[in-house]
């Protein structure tokens, strides 16, 4: 890592807005403008708007239809709807916050070798999950399915469809809500959010996609509390990092093939990207994990991305036996083994660039 000055995660304060101190205009804003809630809402308001706008175009241009196979050109067409919708709000929420859209966690030194680290141990995690799998008789490995010209072109086109989706998946969850949270909220927000986000997943979910919400939402309670009261002023970033990882495991529960264990092993990934922000500086370790994670898991080993079968993979696997061992139709990451994958990204991002980030803020401090 760069012995440049690491990038401040929490956010400078714009200008006091007029009038911030009395009336309507104190819930609204405050010393640092738009308080986060609201900037928060106002931010996806705009995201579902621009999707819808954008999904509208796509299909009246006979782009994408009512019924979508997963295969790589179309979710790559699909995939740039979200995306750029991702963008045209990043842009919008950056000129009303005053800020630049690198702004949100996207500064950092060296962003492409962070990436290229990334990218590695997603790559490394997913091959360990499957072998575990495979080793325990979990997994069985059918015949080659592509060969020649053709692996190399759905490599490519599987690698661009994943590079959109942690794209936006990251710019969603680990830059904006990541970054925003982290000006404005305590254990106690944090708390009223994770209440919220289980009562949506009550309501609005299958009872075994939400108990992997409740299970993330009680997982982080007790360390951001404890966190709360011993490192108040310094606790922001950890409790953002429970809200918006129990949100992208709430998120995944929209996925048709997904179960509890698969919910819980997402939130768990959230929080490991989260934990890799604050190691790295930026989002680009947390793009390159999850672009290899996506992409290996559908296209080297053909297995079942939260539930959804793909078309055109270099390899074929097939689960067998118990399904809370092998995934069943969640795919790998629905195992149990799922965790010990995760407890891996988790190992590989501290120990690569954990013991450099120590090293950096002695080298700071020494100066």
């Amino acid at each position: 890592m760069s012995t440049s000055r690491q990038p401040q995660l929490t956010p400078a304060p714009p200008a006091p807005s007029e009038g911030a101190g009395s009336g309507l205009a104190w819930v609204l804003v405050n010393e640092q403008g738009l308080r986060a809630g609201w900037a928060i809402l106002l931010a996806y308001c705009i995201y579902y708007f621009f999707r819808l706008v954008a999904g509208t175009i796509f299909f009246s241009l006979g782009l994408v239809s009512d019924h979508i196979d997963y295969e790589p050109t179309a979710m790559l067409i699909v995939e740039a709807i979200p995306f750029l919708a991702m963008l045209a709000t990043g842009f919008i929420m950056a000129a009303i916050e005053h800020h630049r859209i690198l702004d949100y966690n996207l500064t950092g030194p060296r962003p492409l070798l962070h990436a290229a680290s990334g990218f590695c141990a997603g790559l490394v995690a997913l091959s360990t999950l499957i072998f575990i799998l495979r080793l325990g008789g979990w997994l069985r490995f059918g015949p080659s399915a592509l060969a020649g010209g053709a692996a190399l072109r759905y490599a490519a086109l599987w690698f661009c469809a994943y590079l959109l989706v942690a794209s936006t998946e990251e710019g969603l969850f680990r830059c904006y809500l990541q970054f925003t949270l982290n000006r404005g909220i305590n254990f106690w927000w944090a708390l009223l959010a994770q209440a919220g986000l289980c009562a949506y997943a009550f309501f609005n979910t299958s009872r075994d996609g939400a108990m992997g919400v409740y299970a993330t939402a009680a997982m982080g309670f007790f360390p951001c509390l404890i966190l709360y009261q011993k490192l108040a002023a310094r606790s922001a970033f950890w409790q953002a990092s429970w809200v918006s990882s129990t949100f992208f495991g709430l998120v995944h529960t929209f996925n048709g093939g997904e179960n509890s264990r698969g919910i819980f092993a997402a939130s768990c990934i959230g929080l490991v990207f989260c934990v890799s922000i604050r190691v790295t500086g930026s989002v680009w370790w947390a793009i390159g994990c999850h672009t290899a994670w996506d992409w290996a898991e559908t296209y080297i080993y053909g297995a079942a991305d939260s539930g959804l079968p793909a078309q055109g993979h270099l390899l074929s696997v097939a689960p067998t036996g118990n399904s809370s061992l092998s995934g069943g139709a969640d795919g790998p990451e629905g195992s149990l083994f799922a965790i010990a994958a995760v407890l891996l990204l988790l190992a590989l991002v501290l120990i690569v660039h954990g013991r450099r980030n120590a090293a950096h803020n002695q080298v700071t401090e020494q100066d």
